[in-house]
Order: structure tokens, then sequence, then C-alpha cells
């Protein structure tokens, strides 16, 4: 008899995914508002555009930002969707109680509004590196909590993973990864807003002769060994895992973990030697940004699934039948005839 686990409706699931694939959208085009520099496209206003919902689409930095603008709009909307498919839903599997979709996906909307209603403070104070910092983390945070709700409604492999079947070291080395991508992401943000940091390093892959000096230079610094010791980790996690015998959604994402990763380095390479002036140099530091924010969330998934599979998370509010030793229930399994 193999078990097979529950799954949310199928309804629920594609509003997660949708809610995630566009909170992604979001965060990745935020980074192009400020590597074009067109966070102040709409000037002081907000949240229209001098005075328009709709304003004319007569210069590029205006339309880079109301675009920005309007995906929030869209964000909100997908989440208020699952949020509803949840709730009109919530007796179904994985809907309701501790680690339901519900819970998550109402934290998410939460957050989603604070993002939005804290984009007013970036405008007013004109962007500053502080203001631009912390919405970033607030950002990502919702990406965080899209990911959980994909995973609570049994996406992104949640489906195959069930408590007993991972060790607690996966989760130390997914965590780790988790953490440190965290970092970089933060960091790189705060990089590229003071002044100075973003060409205070010159060469590659540490600062040359040449370089500025001074508090950016180390700011850069800082933030590329961070970097470099994230993509040795990443490296290390799918042999680790595999040796380990851990769930193959749990290696599935370190493989893309591992990928991502020394993508970066190549997007970070291409964009300190080449220069990362003009705007012939939007596409390295665009593929740059979209990278680490995509290294965070497969590294946030990973730890997610992992604590899964160690009996550490509860996937919904029923019990695993037939796994000794879980309390809270990671997911219900229902047994089938094995096709063996």
């Amino acid at each position: 008899m193999t078990p097979v686990l529950s799954q949310a409706p199928a309804s629920v699931r594609r509003a997660a995914y949708a809610a995630l694939g566009v909170s992604l959208l979001h965060i990745v085009f935020g980074a192009i508002v400020r590597i074009s520099g067109s966070g102040m496209g709409c000037g002081d206003h907000w949240p229209k555009c001098y005075g328009y919902w709709f304003p004319p689409l007569e210069r590029m930095d205006l339309i880079i930002e109301v675009f920005h603008r309007y995906l929030a709009s869209l964000l909100l909307v997908t989440v208020g969707a699952t949020v509803f498919l949840a709730w009109r839903n919530k007796q179904a599997p994985r809907e309701s109680g501790r680690g339901g979709v519900l819970r998550s996906s109402g934290l998410m909307l939460a957050v989603g509004f604070f993002a939005a209603a804290f984009g007013a403070v970036t405008v007013n104070f004109s962007n500053a590196w502080w203001a631009t910092v912390i919405h970033k983390a607030i950002a990502v945070t919702v990406l965080a909590l899209g990911a959980a709700t994909v995973v609570r409604a049994g996406g992104l492999g949640a489906a195959s993973v069930s408590a007993g079947h991972g060790t607690p070291k996966a989760i130390g080395g997914a965590t780790a990864a988790a953490v440190m991508a965290l970092l970089v992401v933060l960091l790189g943000g705060l990089t590229a807003k003071v002044t100075g940091a973003p060409v205070a390093c010159v060469g590659f892959p540490l600062c040359g002769e040449g370089s500025l000096g001074g508090g950016p230079q180390h700011l850069q610094l800082t933030h590329r060994l961070v970097a470099y010791l994230l993509v040795a980790h990443l490296i290390s996690l799918p042999f680790l895992f595999r040796r380990r015998g851990e769930p193959m959604a749990v290696q599935t994402a370190a493989w893309i973990g591992m990928v991502l990763g020394v993508l970066q380095v190549c997007w970070a390479a291409w964009m300190v030697i080449g220069g990362i002036a003009g705007p012939d140099k939007y596409a390295p530091r665009s593929l740059h940004q979209a990278t680490g924010i995509l290294i965070w969330v497969t590294a946030f998934v990973m730890t997610y699934l992992a604590r899964i599979a160690a009996g550490r998370s509860t996937v919904g509010a029923q019990q695993v039948s037939g796994v000794p030793g879980t309390t809270g229930g990671a997911m219900t399994a229902r047994a089938v005839p094995s096709a063996s």
C-alpha cells in the first residue's frame, strides 16, 4: 500500500501559483525600477501618478514606475482571490487550521497591503536608501509567504513529501542557505543605493587596483563575500542531500539552487567586468537582481520542504496516517493499492 498525500482543491492551488508568480514578477520589476532610475517617475504623487490612475504614457520612467504600481494592484487581487477560495473550501484538506492555506494567504494579503502603503513612504522620502531596503525586505517577505502558500496547497513538490522521510541535517543546510540568500538580497539592495558603492570595488572576484576604498568599497566587498559563501554552500547541498537520501523534492530544490548560484556568479562577472553604468548595462544588472530573488525563494522552499520531511512543520490541520511520531500532521494521507 502506497500513501497518497492529500492536496488542496485545484482552484486554490492554481490561485496560489498565480499569486506567487505575480509576487515574483512584481519584485523583479521593482529592481528594474531602481536600476533604470524610474523610482520617482510619478514624482511625489502616490497612489496616483500626477493625479491620474492611468496617466499619459509619455516618458519611459513614468511608464516603468506606473506599471510597477499596476503589478502591485494585480498582486493584491490574486492574493485576495487565493484567500477567498481557501475560505470557501476551508473544509477541504490543507485549507484551514495550523499550516493551512488560509492562514498563509491571509498573512500574505495583510503584508501585501502593508508593502503597498509603505510605497508611499519611499516616494515621500525620494527613495532614500533605508526606505528602499525596508521596502525590499517587505517585498521578499510577501514572496516567501506566497511560496509557503503554494507549498501548503500541495505545489512545488510538497505533495510528494511526507513526515518521517527527511533528516534534521537537511533543515540546517537549507536554513543556512535561506538566511544567507536573504542577507545577500538585502545587502545587494543596500549596495545599489549607497552613493559610490556600486562602482567602489573595481575588478572581479575581489576588489582590485583602482577601487575607491572607504565605506562604499567595504559594503560592496561584504556583499560579494557573503554571496561567494552562499554559492559555495549551494553547490555542496545537492550532493549532501543525495548521499543522505533526502526526499526527491528537497534534492530537486537543492539542484535548482546550485544552478542559480552558478548563474549568479556569471551575471556578476558580466556586470562588474563590463561596467554597470549606462542603459546598455541594464540586462546584466536585471539578470543579477532576478537571479538573486530566485535563489532566495528556492532556498526558502527547500527549507520548508525539509522541515515537512523531518516532521518539524505542518501542512494543513490533519495528521499523517501511518507515520509514527508525528503530531499536528504534516499532511493527510489515504492508502491506495501500490502500482507494483
